[in-house]
């Protein structure tokens, strides 16, 4: 597919109506970008209404070596086209399921709960494709209601570790814990596709070192339930142990959960 074509085939997916304001919200991201420290991680706001990038930290020349300024003049159009040629159509269909089940199935009420992430590959300037795990949170709608500015964060990892192109959806609950919404894989399987929702948030927090007293507290469900959820993991793993698991998790196995 080529990228200049990205809007037209999947329009639904940045069709909005009314620009939104966010100046003030804009202005305390960028102060709070010059305290923070270089790392393997950078920001973005992002404006999918009209494909642009609102503000982009320091930390991104950092971790892909492109420049600021001109993805800020040239936009989403132009971070996209160095995208993998691979990646390109999975990663859509992953925007376009995810934006059909956030208006299918969140409230209108709930959705600036709401946090999808979302993976693919970006040619840095050195020209390697290096793995790029992307969280977006909401922080306007349009007239609509639907998202059209997120704050994004970004993860780069080493181009050698693979990474199946999945899309999640996480919803914060009333004890400020993200609890999976809807998941898919829209490349190659990964190791199970038997693996629930629910039991995705348990493995996360386990690899987190949660107790499954602090898992249940978090996720408010009864610690039965938990060590339920951790005995049918294990055995749909075929492993023994949750230290088999976060070992599991280490190599990479689980980067999209």
């Amino acid at each position: 597919m080529i990228l200049e074509e990205i809007k037209n085939v999947y329009k639904d997916i940045f069709k909005s109506y009314d620009k939104p304001s966010l100046e003030a919200h804009i202005k305390k991201i960028i102060e709070l970008d010059s305290y923070l420290p270089y790392s393997s991680t950078f920001f973005c706001i992002t404006n999918t209404q009209n494909l642009t990038f609102e503000y982009l930290s320091k930390n991104l020349t950092a971790c892909l070596g492109l420049d600021r300024n001109d993805l800020k003049v040239k936009g989403m159009r132009y971070f996209w086209s160095k995208m993998h040629p691979d990646d390109v159509e999975p990663w859509l269909e992953a925007l376009n399921q995810l934006m059909i089940f956030t208006l299918n199935n969140i409230d209108i009420t709930e959705r600036h709960k709401m946090s999808y992430t979302w993976n693919y590959r970006i040619k840095n300037s050195n020209g390697v494709y290096l793995n790029v795990i992307q969280n977006t949170t909401p922080l306007e709608f349009d007239v609509d209601d639907k998202p059209i500015i997120g704050l994004a964060h970004y993860t780069v990892l080493h181009s050698k570790i693979n990474i199946p192109v999945t899309a999640t959806a996480k919803i914060l609950n009333k004890n400020n814990v993200y609890e999976t919404k809807y998941f898919s894989n829209f490349s190659q399987k990964l190791l199970t596709d038997s693996i629930s929702n629910r039991e995705r948030d348990i493995i996360r927090l386990l690899f987190l070192n949660n107790s499954s007293k602090s898992i249940a507290k978090k996720l408010n469900i009864s610690n039965n339930t938990v060590d339920t959820h951790r005995r049918n993991i294990l055995k749909k793993l075929n492993i023994s142990s949750t230290g088999e698991l976060i070992g599991m998790l280490k190599s990479n196995a689980f980067l999209s959960l």
